[in-house]
Formats: structure tokens, C-alpha cells, sequence
């Protein structure tokens, strides 16, 4: 394939990635109420003020971030679980059971290419929070503790990078 084919069809995968579907890390927040989005962002940011005041909890928290479950990962138990249920009802009282793990299917199908399916909104309000939305407050929370410092120090590019790295890599 010749060097214009590849840009040519790059170009295209762009423009119908941008167009038909949505970013896989803006996907869950462009399908959630903007008032939810709004009280996990106030939420991070309250957490980050509490934390620049009680730094030595900060590692404490960091071990509950890591344990925390993202919207993905409740939606994909939330989904297994109904499939698994829907799976045993039919076994033991009926074929027509099977439209559960059906309509899950289909629901799964539509989140991953839209971001949206009918339990994410109810998890949302439960406050279940974007990879995304971990990380920035992770992240917040690695600057508060000084772990990003090191980069000040280091002098070149490639210093910096492996200090940007080794300070993102951190736990």
C-alpha cells in the first residue's frame, strides 16, 4: 500500500471516528447528565482540598483508588450477572429466559459503540466514576505528594522523560 493510500485511509478512520463515534475516553461523560459530571468533578476537586491539608492520608487513599471500580468494570459485572441468571431461568423454566443475556448483548453493543446503556445512567448517579475521573484525581493526588518534583530537577529531554516516567509509574 503506497504512502498516500495510508494517509488517505487514516484520514478516513479519523473523520468517521470523530463523526459516528464517540471518544472511548469521552464516551460514559458525553452519555451522563451534566449535573452528574458536574458533582464527580466538584467531588475530585473537594477530595484534592482535603488531601493538600491531611497529606499523610494521601497513601491511603491511593490504595482505596486502586480498589475503586470504574463504570466499565460495574457494568461488565452488572452484565455478566444478568447473563448468567438469565442463562439458569432458562434452563430450569424456559427458553423465553434467553432474552436476558440477549438484551444484555445488545446493550453491551450499543455501550461500546456509543457509551451509553440503561444501567450506566443509575450507576452514574451512584457515583461509579470514568477510568478517566480515577486517574485525574490519582494523578492530583501524586502532585500533592511531590511525586512529579523530580522533574524540575532533571535537566534534558531525556532526563525529563524518564523522570516523568518513573514519577507516573509511581505508586
Amino acid at each position: 500500500m503506497s504512502t498516500t493510500s495510508l494517509s488517505n485511509t487514516s484520514l478516513y478512520k479519523t473523520s468517521l471516528s470523530e463523526s459516528a463515534l464517540p471518544k472511548t475516553t469521552e464516551r460514559v461523560r458525553r452519555n451522563t447528565d451534566a449535573e452528574i459530571n458536574a458533582r464527580i468533578e466538584r467531588q475530585i476537586d473537594r477530595n484534592l482540598l482535603y488531601f493538600a491539608d491531611h497529606l499523610e492520608e494521601i497513601p491511603q487513599r491511593l490504595s482505596e483508588l486502586d480498589a475503586e471500580w470504574d463504570v466499565e468494570r460495574a457494568l461488565e459485572a452488572n452484565a455478566a450477572t444478568a447473563t448468567v441468571i438469565g442463562v439458569l431461568l432458562a434452563r430450569s423454566r424456559g427458553a423465553r429466559f434467553l432474552l436476558l443475556p440477549a438484551a444484555v448483548g445488545a446493550f453491551l453493543l450499543q455501550h461500546a459503540i456509543q457509551g451509553w446503556c440503561p444501567p450506566l445512567p443509575v450507576l452514574r448517579r451512584l457515583g461509579f466514576r470514568t477510568a478517566r475521573e480515577i486517574e485525574r484525581e490519582r494523578h492530583g493526588l501524586k502532585a500533592l505528594r511531590g511525586d512529579y518534583d523530580v522533574l524540575q530537577s532533571a535537566e534534558g529531554v531525556a532526563d525529563r522523560a524518564g523522570a516523568a516516567l518513573a514519577a507516573a509509574s509511581a505508586s
